[in-house]
């Protein structure tokens, strides 16, 4: 099957993952990963998991994975003035 190319592009993806402590495997702690990553297939999210399932000792609980659509390129824009205000 293949994807529509807007859902192929590079979007900004957090991952909220909870895992436990190996000293005591009764408690959740939370880690939050953000990167740009390709939708729906995650293959960055995924291979950090495969580094974190490899050389980390706190086993995954859950992953709960956020991507925001990608911003419209519209070019850049000049600004014409610079305000401070103290």
């Amino acid at each position: 099957m293949r994807l529509p190319a807007r859902s192929r592009e590079w979007r900004l993806t957090t991952a909220e993952i909870l895992y436990r402590l190996p000293d005591h495997p009764v408690l959740l702690q939370t880690f939050i990963w953000q990167n740009y990553d390709l939708a729906p297939h995650y293959p960055e999210l995924r291979r950090f998991l495969a580094f974190w399932r490899r050389e980390l000792d706190g086993p995954v609980h859950s992953v709960r994975v956020a991507s925001a659509d990608p911003l419209p390129h519209r070019g850049w824009r000049h600004a014409d003035h610079l305000l401070t205000l103290h």
